[in-house]
């Protein structure tokens, strides 16, 4: 399973810190955690999901070493 944190307005809109997930790819992981967070879904597009500390595509496989970042946009100067 594939751990799955969230920052940010993302711990907010999700209501939890971290949780384990089996989906098998970035892409199914994103439509998941739309359907299971539903507040999340608005703000998960413009999040940056990072895998393993690196921006990929939806394509990309999920495996159980992978943690997965949810960084929603950040203000600051």
């Amino acid at each position: 399973m594939t751990l799955v944190r969230y920052f940010a307005a993302a711990r907010e809109a999700s209501g939890v810190d971290e949780e384990m997930r089996s989906e098998a790819t970035l892409g199914a992981l994103r439509l998941a955690l739309s359907a299971d967070h539903p507040a999340l879904a608005p703000i998960l597009p413009r999040c940056a999901v990072l895998v393993t500390g690196e921006r990929t595509d939806d394509t990309r496989a999920l495996t159980a070493d992978d943690v997965i970042d949810v960084l929603p946009p950040f203000a600051g100067g």
